[in-house]
Parts: C-alpha cells; sequence; structure tokens
C-alpha cells in the first residue's frame, strides 16, 4: 500500500521505520516526509540513529518495521561525511568526477562551476583543502543531476568560514536543482536558518517541525546540553517522555 505524504511533490517518505541489530533498536518509529525542493535535517546526539535513517531513506538498509517510499526510479547523489584520498592516488579534480559516476564532460563542467572549482580541474584532489574537497565531494553528487542529495555532515574538517560557504551552496543547489535535500549535521545555530524540516532523533523520532525563532526549550538543553541554551533554537517543541537507560520510551506526567 503506498504511503500518503503531506508535502507536495513528495520524492521520499519514513513511516513507522524502524531498524535494529540483532534484539536492539536502532533506530524506529521514524515518520518523515521530502520533497522536490525541500531540506530535511536530521539532528541528534551520537548513536541516536541519523546514519541508519539515512541508510533506510538510501535503500542501503531495508527497514525491519515499517514503510519507506520512494519516487519510482528516484535518483539519488550521496556525498560522504568522510572519505580518504592518497597522495599516491594520481587523481585530479576532474577524474575525481568521472571515476564510477558516468557523467558527461558537459554535466561535470556544470557541477564544478556551480560549486565554484571550474579553475581547479586538474589539481591534484590530495592537494585541496578541506572545503575544496567538500565542494568537489558535492559537485560529483550533483553531476548525475539527483533527485535527492543526501548529505552526511557536509562540513566535516571545514573551517568556520568554509562552512558558511558549503551551506550557501547547499542552497543555490536547491534553489537552482530543485533537488530535495536530506542532511545529517550538528552545526545546529548555522545550518537551521536555511531548514525547512528538522527531525530530532534519538533512537526515534522526538519531535520534528520547522526552524524558529531564539527559544530555551528544556527538551532541547536537556538533548544538547547547556550550551545549547540562547543560541538559534531549532524549533518549538515539548517532548512528553523520557529515555531509559534500556532503550525504552516513558510517557512524562509532568512537564520537562
Amino acid at each position: 500500500m503506498p504511503i500518503m505524504n503531506q508535502s507536495p511533490d513528495p520524492i521520499l517518505s519514513l513511516s513507522a521505520a524502524g531498524f535494529r541489530s540483532g534484539q536492539r533498536w536502532l533506530v524506529r518509529s521514524v515518520d518523515l516526509s521530502i520533497s522536490a525542493g525541500e531540506i530535511c535535517t536530521l539532528i541528534g546526539p551520537n548513536g541516536s540513529g541519523k546514519s541508519t535513517t539515512v541508510k533506510m531513506a538510501c535503500g542501503v538498509l531495508k527497514p525491519h518495521e515499517g514503510q519507506v517510499w520512494r519516487k519510482p526510479n528516484l535518483s539519488i547523489g550521496y556525498v560522504p561525511q568522510k572519505l580518504a584520498i592518497g597522495a599516491n592516488m594520481p587523481l585530479n579534480a576532474v577524474r575525481f568526477m568521472r571515476v564510477g559516476t558516468g557523467s558527461s564532460k558537459r554535466a561535470i563542467d556544470e557541477a564544478l562551476e556551480l560549486v565554484g572549482l571550474s579553475n581547479h580541474r586538474s589539481r591534484p584532489v590530495h592537494a585541496m583543502s578541506g572545503g575544496e574537497f567538500q565542494r568537489l565531494l558535492i559537485a560529483r553528487a550533483i553531476a548525475r543531476n539527483p533527485d535527492l542529495l543526501v548529505l552526511d555532515e557536509p562540513v566535516q574538517g571545514v573551517d568556520f568560514s568554509g562552512e558558511i560557504e558549503i551551506y550557501t551552496l547547499i542552497n543555490q543547489i536547491r534553489d537552482e536543482k530543485n533537488c530535495g535535500i536530506l542532511m545529517v549535521s550538528h552545526d545546529l545555530h548555522i545550518v537551521m536558518a536555511s531548514t525547512d524540516t528538522v527531525v530530532c532523533l534519538n533512537g526515534h523520532v522526538c519531535c520534528t517541525g520547522s526552524p524558529s525563532h531564539i527559544i530555551n526549550d528544556p527538551a532541547y538543553v536537556q538533548l544538547f546540553g547547556e550550551r545549547a541554551a540562547g543560541t538559534l533554537a531549532l524549533y518549538t517543541h515539548h517532548h512528553d517522555h523520557t529515555h531509559n537507560d534500556d532503550g525504552s520510551v516513558e510517557a512524562c506526567s509532568h512537564d520537562h
């Protein structure tokens, strides 16, 4: 039975999706929907199920419960969190773009121009800065004109100014390509300014919604620590449950 999506032009939906390793659930009860031209960001502490959710969305993992729906013939461009290229690998930017992608010269040229690397076509990949290499990874992913761009911690190893540039680029790609974007991020007070939907995970979906103005939500502070108080908050939400050590969820009789 097809999953009904609330968003216009849906390209991907997860409905009550869950995945376990042995008898332990890594994540469960995940509901999310991504439309064309929409940025959806997954946040949560380490071990909260973000990577598992992404893998279910991409079809790498098949959920043990719930459903995953993808638009027929959905094409996905994936940018990994980390990818090491050794100095002994004789790859320049263009060769790196071509390997295993089947992208045309025109598509490669357009992607490099979009990410601002047109003048780095012949530069060895291992000689690139962290920000340049991340932009190259993004260019490689968009050269195939994907319906969905998946970004796993896209500013890993990038300095602060580079982070701003990459998030600006992500919005530009969304606007120009009209692709859906599923992003995993820890840069809460930067990325949220341009995210359409936030999904907060901690073994399951704790809360979901749109970014909002500065707030001091006790549940947000509880999840991300006191340092989060007073920063740009994600969205207004209220938790009515707590997480037990065994991974179970218990309803609360009072506000947190």
